[in-house]
Formats: structure tokens, sequence, C-alpha cells
């Protein structure tokens, strides 16, 4: 076997296609796998667009091997890209999007349109008398140039709608690429130039390789935004109350030296029963923020529940004193609420459910003895 075979002969083009159902089938495991379990709409466009590449894909494989290169063949080729190409389109912006009629009407009228533009594949022989060569070709540029309008279309309007453009653009750069080589290839060089006949196998892969990162960057995204959803709070975006405690209960359980800073929102029934529940909502948002923004550096913040919000400091170098009245203060000046605050430090033999409940007593005994201040836990 000579080294020019793997990669420019019918074994390139063969491990080529090979390389890229490799790539398609765990992509289809992926997006199968996801619709399996979410039951969204773009999971199973994207489950189906990889079927049809991969159907693509298996038929090149076997023009390849039986040498059955007829118009017919071309033909169904052809119209398969086109297919696939959209369908894998419609699925990544469904990645993203929530689809309605108008995008059903786009994506599928596409698809429609490619129908439209290959009757001139069986108009030609009939309209032109030149050698079966220059018929074939006839035959098949109505539908290559329109793969361009389809990769400019793709281009500008669906990118504004999805997360990792850059990639998704670079892409369909990769495929009009490949249209590219393909067309200069055939056109021009009779399909007899190596060079780009290597990038013609060489691109499909970094095209499917791209679109695969694509869909595997998705996922690690869900995944991302599930974890984060059950970690914390829906409406203050600070931890819940049980990673808080879980956290508290890993340091307490490795004997370091912390402090809990424990908080309660003054008069926020009064709050909310004269402003409305819209307004406690963004002041919990507006105390939420600065106790996140003052833990930081030091610590993490959580909603132990209702308007009650908890900082464990983990920095023994922070001055609880200050850091504690900074809180306070910052709450005063910046929102149109005050808070009582508490906290206790952690002392060996202590759990971390007493700890919590040492800052909750020091914050209760701000509250009972005028409110808007800082108590350490004695």
């Amino acid at each position: 076997m000579k080294a020019v075979d793997l990669l420019f002969g019918d074994l390139a083009s063969l491990l080529s296609h090979v390389i890229v159902l490799v790539i398609v089938t765990l992509m289809f495991v992926i997006s199968l796998r996801l619709f399996l379990d979410r039951r969204k709409k773009g999971y199973m466009s994207m489950t189906f667009s990889v079927i049809f590449v991969g159907i693509h894909y298996l038929l090149k494989i076997y023009v390849l091997l039986t040498a059955l290169d007829t118009s017919l063949t071309a033909y169904v080729l052809l119209m398969l890209k086109i297919v696939s190409f959209v369908l894998l389109n419609f699925g990544v912006y469904q990645l993203y999007n929530r689809t309605h009629r108008k995008q059903y009407i786009f994506f599928y009228g596409l698809i429609i349109m490619g129908f439209v533009v290959s009757i001139l594949h069986f108009s030609v022989p009939q309209m032109y008398s030149g050698t079966p060569q220059q018929v074939r070709l006839l035959q098949d540029i109505a539908l290559e140039l329109y793969v361009f309008v389809l990769i400019f279309l793709c281009f500008y309007m669906i990118p504004p709608y999805i997360g990792q453009q850059a990639k998704y653009q670079w892409a369909l750069t990769v495929f009009f690429l490949i249209q590219t080589c393909h067309l200069i290839n055939v056109y021009m060089y009779g399909n007899e130039q190596i060079w780009l006949t290597l990038a013609g196998n060489l691109l499909p892969i970094v095209f499917y390789f791209l679109l695969f990162i694509l869909l595997f960057d998705r996922v690690v995204e869900l995944m991302q935004a599930i974890y984060n959803s059950s970690i914390t709070d829906g409406l203050t975006r600070l931890y819940n109350r049980k990673f808080f405690y879980n956290r508290v209960s890993q340091y307490v359980g490795r004997h370091l030296p912390i402090f809990i800073l424990f908080s309660d929102i003054d008069n926020f029934k009064k709050l909310n029963d004269t402003k409305g529940h819209q307004m406690g909502d963004d002041v919990l948002k507006q105390v939420a923020q600065i106790m996140k923004e003052e833990a930081e550096e030091c610590g993490i913040a959580g909603r132990y529940g209702g308007e009650e919000m908890v900082v464990m400091v983990t920095d023994p170098s922070v001055k609880m004193d200050a850091f504690a009245e900074r809180i306070r203060s910052r709450i005063e000046k910046e929102t149109i609420v005050t808070a009582s605050i508490g906290y206790s430090k952690y002392k060996n033999g202590v759990s971390a459910e007493e700890l919590i409940k040492q800052a909750d007593e020091a914050m209760y005994k701000a509250k009972t003895t005028g409110k808007n201040k800082v108590v350490k836990y004695a």
C-alpha cells in the first residue's frame, strides 16, 4: 500500500467517510440520549439530522466500493447533502431556541426549495445535447450552487440566536471550503487535482468534529445549568440552604477556623404587605447581591430561608466585626431596608448545626434589642 493512496486515492476517501461516520455516530448517541432524557424538540431534530448524515455517508461508501457512479446516485447524494445540512443547522438552532411555525416554515422551506431546484437535474438532458460528461456537470450545477445559498443563509441568520457563535461560524466556513474545493476540482480539473482531493477528504472530518464539539459543549452547558439550579436559590442566585449547610459541615468536619454570619431583613413582612411582593423580591435580590459581593473574596453566601441570608467566612484574616458592619451599612445605604446581623466563630466540639444556630441566636438578639445592628455570639 502506497502512502499516496492514504492521502489522495479511493482509500483516502473511504477512510475519510468512515471517520465522519464515527463522529456522526457519537453525535447520534449524545443527541438521542438527550432527547430520551429531556424530550426537547432540539434534540429530536439533531438526532434525525445526524441520521440523514449517516445515510448520506453510508451511501457514499457504497458508491465508492461498488463504483456505482450514475446520474441518479449523484442526484440522491446531492439531495441527501442538502437535506442533512439544513436539518443539522435547524438542530443547532433548536439547541438554544424554542421553535415556532415560522422557523419550521423557513427551514423546511429550504429543503422544499432544494427539490424545486433539482427539477433542473431532470430537465437538462432534454434541453441540452452535449456529451454525457457535460450533461452530468450541468445537471448538478444548480444544486451545487444552491448549497452555497444555504451556507450563506445559515451563516448570517443563525449565529445571533445561539451560543458558541464563533465555533459554529468556523464550522460553516469549513463547509464552505469543502463545497468550494469540490466544485473547483470537479468543474475545472475533472476531479484530478490531488490537493483539492486531499482537502475534500480532510475538511469534512474537521467540519463534523467542530459540530461534535459544539454539541458536546452544549451538553456540558446543560449539565452545569442543572447543577447550578440544584445548589442555588432561584430568586437571589445565592447558594441554597442544603448546599450551604453541607459546605459548613465540610469545614467543621476538618476543624477549620470559620465564621458564620446570619442576617435577617428588618420589617420584611410589613414591606411585603405595604409595597407588594414584587418590591419584596427586588429587595431580596439587592441584599443578596451585597452579601455575594462581600463574601466573594473570603467565603460563600447563601439564602437560608425567607429573608434570612447567611455567609460562611473561611478566611481567618477577616475581621468579623468590620466585615459584618460593612454588610449592615451597605444594606442600609443601598436599599430601602435595614438588617439585623449576628455571627459566631467555630470552636472545637461544635457541630455545623450548632454553629449556624449560634449565629442565628446572635441575630435574634440584634433584632430584639433595636434592629439594624451587629451582635457577636457570646
